[in-house]
């Protein structure tokens, strides 16, 4: 029978220059068993939101948060232009639309009543004149 004798090698089990050793359990993670909040560490109580976001800002280099911080004032300033030109445009067309259009509406309805007056006038005087000629003409129309 075959007896098998492990064999270490020494480069494996010799530190590297420049690394620190480890103990390679710290990254095992077990997968099969549950994750419990106990075991993870808590956070400062006194630490609020705006001091962990404020500690964000180490992470970013300058340069970058120098090119955020130009680009986000950028587009706030084009946001602030449009929405006041909007409002300004928006301003000028309800005003110029009352001070012109409800003027224009008013004359416009007086106009059509003014041709329905002299419409409903030629009416009546046809209606008399067809009424005056029946009662001149002595022939009685007969209904068929």
């Amino acid at each position: 029978m075959v007896q098998l004798e492990e064999v270490e090698d020494e480069e494996f089990d010799r530190v590297q220059v420049g690394e620190k050793a480890f103990n390679d359990d710290d990254d095992f993670t077990d997968t099969d068993s549950e994750i419990s909040s106990d075991d993870l560490p808590l956070a400062d109580p006194s630490e609020t939101l705006t001091d962990r976001l404020l500690a964000l800002r180490d992470m970013v280099p300058p340069s970058a948060r120098r090119r955020f911080a130009a680009g986000y004032d950028a587009l706030k300033s084009y946001t602030w232009s449009g929405l006041m030109l909007g409002g300004k445009t928006m301003w000028v067309v309800s005003t110029s639309a009352l001070l012109l259009g409800v003027p224009f509406a008013l004359a416009l309805v007086e106009e059509q009543q003014v041709v329905e007056m002299e419409k409903e006038q030629r009416m009546r005087e046809m209606g008399n004149e067809v009424s005056f000629d029946q009662s001149t003409c002595p022939v009685a129309v007969e209904e068929v």
